[in-house]
């Protein structure tokens, strides 16, 4: 795990400067799984020597890893990893659907949170007269 931190360190630096925001770290997270999966879709299949390709394995895992830096570790990424690692999967962009799954959980978890915030109710007593008849 070692060599992981090592490689994601340029990013820990970058990371404290300018992805503060939950919304950049999204944002960001979706561009690279974008680039990957345009990656392994088109560059890729022009000069790989087939479905289990170091060089895809090698992305694959730094894409992993990048992601979960940068949004944390989500269940999703592992079906996308195992799925990258099929012949004729890899055509499927997994990861970013993927990082847009995670982003979807995390706008409906931010909404409930909203609608589950305490709210004052104000209730004024109503006055009656009640004179006798």
């Amino acid at each position: 795990m070692n060599w992981i931190k090592r490689l994601l360190e340029p990013m820990a630096m970058f990371d404290d400067s300018v992805l503060k925001s939950r919304q950049s770290r999204f944002r960001t997270a979706l561009v690279l799984a974008v680039a990957a999966d345009a990656l392994q879709l088109v560059v890729f299949p022009l000069f790989a020597e087939g479905a289990i390709s170091p060089l895809d394995d090698i992305l694959d895992l730094t894409v992993m890893a990048a992601l979960a830096s940068l949004i944390g570790w989500h269940w999703e990424f592992l079906p996308s990893f195992v799925a990258e690692l099929v012949p004729g999967l890899d055509l499927v962009p997994f990861w970013t659907l993927a990082v847009a799954n995670v982003y979807r959980k995390w706008k409906q978890t931010e909404g409930r949170r909203a609608d589950d915030a305490v709210r004052e109710i104000v209730v004024r007593p109503i006055e009656r007269n009640l004179s006798d008849h």
